[in-house]
């Protein structure tokens, strides 16, 4: 097996740094700063809008809110979304290995070519909505063929899947032995997510994953960053019977025991989580650091801006939640994070699918705000 890539401009000489340092995970990388963007000023001018569109006052529901919503973490009375990117991070997980998963590891290798080649369900849909997909390697098990599109100044396009190397290890090690990641390890993947973000054009990031075992790191950073049961947040992942759900549990609680005094974020994410999970969090903080809207899909997404908001509250304030997934604890970890979802479809697929599929909704959300007339400049009687 040969070494990881590392191809983040300057990540080597930060691995040997870090590598010869004893510093705890949450020195060797600087978490960006997230800024409060409230705004009453803002939020009342956009309100005011809102009322006096030519409708019934409110009697557009949720969409008003999600207009509000767009234009407080854009800043503007006329939000306008922009180059929107997908990305979908990849992973394996060691943890695999203990029978947590209906389907074996190198399902996550053969769906990233299958996202790459246009033909998984975020693929599809990403292509209908003018999104342009990004898969990321942060950790699979398997190298992938070079590709035209890897010089790194190349930028993706909405109909052309673009692949970004950032492959730290070849998956996670078993949890339920020691930890997932090193410090190291960690470290590399949040500030992976964070620079790969600084690339990327446009003011809105939709969230997706794939990993063979990652409901299970999920279902783990919950239950240690809440507090809930685990056995309340475990779910059939990728369909697993009721006898492999039971074995599921059993190892989830077996790695919560190895684990039982690891209690802070960085460091529950380093022992519990997944590469895909970490990389993913360094991009929505970064993302929140820039105020792009981040749009989370379900459970295993949600997990990523659990642990980046217990590091930075605000960053919540820049979130849109997709769907309620079928899985049981991604409904607690919603109830965690004081979350209202767009879309209730008992989606578990994951890969982003759900955030492609509500991404309409937002279009529709700043179009309603910016171009539907008021009842003065319509002529419109107002009610009397």
């Amino acid at each position: 097996m040969v070494a990881p890539v590392f191809d983040v401009p300057g990540i080597a000489a930060l691995m040997n740094s870090v590598i010869r340092s004893d510093l705890a995970l949450s020195s060797i990388w600087s978490c960006p700063e997230v800024a409060d963007i409230s705004d009453e000023q803002l939020l009342a001018c956009v309100q005011h809008k809102l009322d006096f569109k030519t409708k019934p006052l409110g009697s557009l529901g949720v969409l008003e809110a999600l207009a509000l919503k767009l234009a407080s973490v854009l800043g503007s009375e006329q939000p306008q979304l922009q180059a929107p990117q997908m990305l979908v991070f990849a992973a394996d997980h060691g943890l695999a290995a203990k029978g947590v998963s209906a389907y074996p590891v190198d399902v996550t290798w053969q769906m990233v070519e299958n996202f790459l080649a246009g033909g998984a369900a975020v693929s599809v849909l990403s292509r209908q909505n003018g999104i342009a997909l990004n898969v990321v390697d942060c950790g699979v098990a398997k190298d992938f063929a070079v590709r035209e599109q890897d010089p790194e100044h190349k930028q993706p396009k909405a109909d052309e899947p673009r692949l970004w190397r950032r492959k730290v290890a070849y998956g996670t090690a078993d949890s339920s032995e020691g930890p997932a990641m090193t410090a190291e390890q960690c470290a590399v993947a949040l500030r992976n997510g964070a620079e790969l973000v600084k690339k990327l054009p446009g003011n809105a990031l939709l969230l997706g994953e794939m990993g063979i075992g990652n409901t299970s790191a999920a279902s783990l950073l919950l239950a240690r960053l809440c507090g809930e049961p685990i056995e309340a947040v475990t779910g059939m992942g990728t369909g697993l019977d009721a006898q492999g759900l039971q074995r599921k549990l059993a190892v989830l609680k077996q790695v919560l025991q190895r684990h039982t005094a690891v209690t802070e974020p960085l460091a529950v994410l380093a022992a519990m989580g997944g590469l895909e999970i970490a990389t993913m969090t360094g991009a929505v903080l970064q993302a929140a650091a820039e105020r792009r809207l981040i749009v989370v899909d379900g459970f295993i997404t949600t997990a990523a801006v659990l642990v980046a908001s217990r590091l930075q509250p605000h960053v919540l304030q820049r979130c849109v939640y997709a769907h309620r997934s079928g899985e049981p604890g991604h409904t607690r970890m919603l109830a965690q994070l004081q979350a209202q979802p767009l879309l209730d479809w008992q989606l578990r697929l994951g890969e982003g699918s759900g955030a492609a599929l509500a991404w309409p909704l937002l279009l529709s959300a700043c179009t309603m705000l910016n171009e539907m007339a008021s009842f003065e400049s319509a002529g419109v009687s107002t009610k009397g």
